[in-house]
């Protein structure tokens, strides 16, 4: 395929200089625009399943497609992706949805991230250790064949923090990243158990979130949390997959709840690239939207129809790495609890319905209120500021543009996509939270007052 790429950039190129198109033998057709823009690109990803959509336009042709040329690496972690971004090593990246929001308004690193495309919906679970699961048992109720009862609430888990506070113990948990959607998950989990996850205080030189906590968390890559869970260093962490289902499989630990339960169709990754690059390359931003957008819809076609070949792709050494059998437990529609009791969750890994690659400013708000609730956001922020750091970071209009040239270039339809003529960013007030409260948007200081623990209107730490 190199070489047949080799020969199709001299076509176009020659086609650009001779001032003629190409149209004829089936080439994209290239403006003088576009020569100006850039075809060969490296983005960056994370190993774990819900890169997919970077797998599979690669995999699959559809970068080309776009006459974009692409290289996928995988990055260490997740700081040191977000760095190659901002330093331009990186074109773009699988980004957690938390990372252009927290760059964007300056908590750990400075620098304006966009985001014109979400990755996918739900992904992530939450585990515990075979110690901690045989201690939690005991307060979980069972079904008539003697089944945990799910979703398993934190409830059941606090009965064993507090004990470990009573002996002088320090309950350890992992995260992947400060910002990763993982760390509010597991927060808000905990927190509607009544376990305090700790606050952060940037402004006092703190950034443990470890501040008045009940359960320590901290961060852990996510490729080497099932061998921190066996060592004993943390007794429990909330990652994506395939971390959740190794553990499973390695017999160390049990996956006690998907994020699917503590927020049904929750947002998790994003696409990100650089407000400076961006810029620069519009028409290369959107062809690459293009590209993903068709990778996302080719993962949910037909009921997830294309899975089993998608985990064969994501298995490759240079994606995820994981056996065949660990990402499937998963990404085709099941998802294993308790060794032996796996359950079906068809909507575990979502990629394309329920629009899920829109990026919702409503989707961005509620990891700001996150980011204020728990200290990374020091001070009290108007509603105004929240809707107008959404409208920075988040770019619903240049994800608009390429999905109206797939529909008008007859590969998607325009029922695939919202209205765009009466979209506004906001979805409608979300109750599917595992504590019942509702989620809207458009009044994130009036969500905020609704939890009993987590900083809310003036507070500070």
């Amino acid at each position: 395929m190199t070489g047949l790429n080799t020969i199709r950039r001299t076509l176009i190129k020659s086609a650009l200089i001779l001032a003629t198109g190409f149209s004829t033998l089936g080439l994209p057709s290239v403006s003088a625009e576009e020569w100006a823009e850039k075809e060969e690109l490296k983005f960056g990803f994370i190993k774990l399943t819900d890169m997919a959509p970077l797998a599979i336009a690669y995999e699959k042709g559809f970068f080309e497609d776009e006459g974009l040329y692409v290289t996928l690496e995988a990055q260490a972690n997740w700081k040191v992706l977000l760095d190659r971004v901002i330093d331009g090593q990186l074109d773009g990246a699988h980004m957690l949805a938390g990372q252009p929001l927290g760059a964007t308004i300056g908590f750990g690193t400075q620098a304006h991230i966009i985001t014109a495309f979400s990755m996918d919906l739900n992904g992530n679970g939450i585990t515990v250790s075979n110690d901690i699961w045989e201690q939690m048992k005991p307060n979980i109720p069972e079904d008539k064949n003697g089944k945990p009862v799910h979703p398993i609430k934190a409830d059941y888990l606090k009965l064993v923090v507090d004990q470990y506070k009573a002996e002088g113990k320090a309950f350890n948990m992992g995260m992947v990243f400060p910002v990763s959607t993982h760390n509010y998950e597991l927060r808000y989990w905990l927190a509607a158990g009544g376990i305090h996850p700790g606050y952060y205080a940037p402004h006092k030189g703190d950034s443990s979130g470890q501040i008045n906590a009940d359960a320590l968390l901290s961060v852990t890559p996510p490729p080497q949390m099932p061998a921190t869970l066996e060592a004993g260093t943390i007794y429990g962490y909330c990652v994506g997959e395939p971390w959740n289902q190794q553990a499973v499989f390695k017999g160390i630990g049990v996956p006690v709840i998907t994020d699917y339960e503590i927020w049904k169709d929750n947002p998790e990754k994003v696409f990100g690239v650089s407000k400076e690059w961006a810029d620069k390359y519009p028409i290369t931003h959107k062809k690459v939207v293009k590209a993903m957008i068709r990778a996302a819809e080719w993962l949910d076609a037909d009921s997830n129809a294309n899975r089993p070949e998608a985990v064969k792709i994501l298995s490759k050494s240079q994606y995820v790495g994981a056996d065949y059998e660990v990402i499937a437990n998963s990404m085709t529609g099941t998802f294993e609890y308790e060794k032996g009791d796996k359950r079906e969750v068809p909507d575990f890994n979502v990629f394309f319905r329920y629009n899920a690659t829109y990026p919702y400013y409503s989707d961005a708000i509620w990891y700001l209120t996150q980011m204020r609730r728990w200290g990374q956001i020091a001070d009290e922020k108007s509603d105004e500021w929240y809707m107008e750091t959404a409208k920075k970071v988040y770019r619903p209009d240049i994800y608009a543009a390429a999905a109206k040239e797939l529909i008008a270039e007859g590969k998607l339809d325009a029922e695939d996509f919202p209205d765009f003529a009466t979209e506004t960013g906001f979805k409608p007030p979300q109750t599917e939270f595992i504590d019942g409260v509702t989620y809207d948007g458009s009044k994130p200081n009036e969500y905020l007052k609704k939890f009993k623990i987590g900083l809310k209107g003036a507070d500070k730490i």
